[in-house]
């Protein structure tokens, strides 16, 4: 294992469109990424996962489709990244049922978005228990070094260490079996919903990235602000529109915005949360215009879509064969 080049490793869940905190929590960040892991990074679509929750299966290759597209669309390059179906690679499930059996209980139970999922009313099936050991196989079967993550999964990266260690102090010889993982966090802290709470499709409170038009602007006009009057001074640290804002203005035209804020006014006239959010619309829509044209594309000939997943399968099946063939060996199954 000691030959082993860096190697990054990351997947989405395909249950809804996606949205502007996806986009900025996790997309963009895979984008730059490639460049440093050309070659080396790994980013699955976790149908396998979904299963937990969704319960149509035309409703699964659909968003399955609408995931692949929507990343290549947006940068992903099939050329420096594997892109793939997790449930192309089998080895995933194999080697999570190995993890399951050196690791205990009281991991699994102390894992907090188990137990927000429960809160929220969702039904504790054993898959949603079982979660954290096939994500675990999902990043270890790919000899994963780093894995790019929110503050809110950062405890899902911390068990993969612990059940890598588990396994490796069960079957490990002089060397490791299993490489140790470290996370990533996402240089985006927290994207808003339109409630100002975490954008999340789970709490209905999404700015989808390829919505355009009128109903780009009523889902805009949706998103909650104080009870100001039009020209009264406003402030940019606690708007949830700003907060918005920020992700597409920098520099300059940041400070120019937050001064407007400050003054209720621009260019001498009343400035209030309306022109923010017309604002904020024309921004999303100008910004995801080129991607919004290859998504499209991508939609009236899926054949460019299944291709690359196809690829990526057969590129992602050969690294994890390699690694479950020196599992194997250190169990004794092989």
């Amino acid at each position: 294992m000691t030959d082993l080049p860096p190697r990054l490793v990351s997947g989405i869940q395909p249950s809804g469109e996606l949205h502007l905190g996806n986009y900025f929590g996790a997309i963009a960040q895979f984008v730059k990424l490639q460049e440093e892991y050309a070659g080396n990074c790994f980013v699955f679509i976790a149908d396998y996962h979904a299963l937990t929750t969704v319960r149509d299966a035309e409703k699964l290759r659909t968003s399955v489709f609408d995931v692949a597209a929507s990343y290549l669309a947006l940068g992903l390059d099939p050329s420096k990244v594997t892109l793939f179906r997790q449930s192309d690679v089998v080895e995933h499930v194999e080697l999570s049922w190995m993890l399951a059996s050196v690791t205990g209980m009281g991991l699994l139970e102390r894992a907090h978005s188990f137990k927000d999922k429960i809160a929220k009313g969702i039904r504790p099936s054993v898959g949603l228990f079982y979660y954290p050991v096939l994500m675990a196989a999902d990043i270890l079967v790919y000899d994963a070094s780093v894995v790019p993550v929110g503050k809110d999964q950062v405890q899902h990266v911390e068990m993969t260490q612990d059940m890598a260690t588990h396994f490796n102090e069960a079957f490990g010889g002089a060397e490791p079996v299993l490489r140790r993982p470290e996370y990533r966090l996402s240089p985006v802290a927290k994207v808003p919903g339109i409630d100002g709470e975490k954008m999340s499709k789970s709490y209905d409170n999404t700015i989808p990235i390829f919505m355009t038009g009128k109903k780009l602007k009523k889902k805009v006009a949706g998103v909650v602000t104080d009870s100001k009057a039009l020209g009264d001074p406003l402030d940019p640290e606690t708007c949830n529109v700003f907060a918005l804002l920020k992700m597409f203005v920098h520099g300059e035209e940041r400070e120019e915005l937050a001064g407007w804020y400050r003054a209720g006014a621009r260019d001498g006239a009343p400035f209030g949360y309306g022109h923010a959010k017309q604002l904020l619309a024309a921004k999303i829509d100008a910004h995801f215009a080129d991607a919004r044209a290859k998504y499209e594309a991508f939609q009236a000939d899926p054949s460019q879509v299944d291709a690359v997943l196809e690829a990526g399968a057969k590129r992602a099946k050969a690294v994890a064969g390699a690694t479950m063939d020196r599992v194997r060996k250190a169990t004794g199954l092989r």
